[in-house]
């Protein structure tokens, strides 16, 4: 299990915090620091069940208006968020083949249960 997580960001560490309350060790990903390729990103969005990076997109981010991405064609949107990190929505808890977006941070208890950790 991996989280890409922002210390910074109080969502991020309330899904962290929840995560490791119910005993799951994931590994943390400083994904401002450690961006996910686009590949990780397509995996990400295959794991949530979506084709879609608007899924993980942050669109009240300025840059995302500043870069003119609303409407923005997929590729446009997975290169913008392989470009700019900040773009991604935080945090995305990947399980294997399953991931969740952690708004709100409950929705991390979904991985949790019978599925390897």
């Amino acid at each position: 299990m991996e989280i890409w997580h922002n210390p910074r960001c109080s969502k991020s560490r309330a899904a962290l915090a929840l995560l490791t309350e119910h005993g799951a060790e994931p590994t943390v990903r400083r994904y401002l620091d450690d961006p996910p390729t686009r590949d990780e990103l397509e995996r990400a969005l295959a794991a949530l069940g979506t084709e879609d990076p608007l899924a993980i997109t942050r669109t009240g981010e300025p840059a995302f208006g500043e870069q003119g991405l609303a409407g923005a064609d997929r590729d446009t949107l997975l290169d913008a968020l392989a470009a700019e990190p900040k773009l991604i929505e935080r945090p995305v808890v990947i399980d294997g083949d399953r991931a969740v977006v952690g708004r709100p941070p409950e929705n991390v208890l979904g991985l949790l249960g019978d599925a390897p950790r």
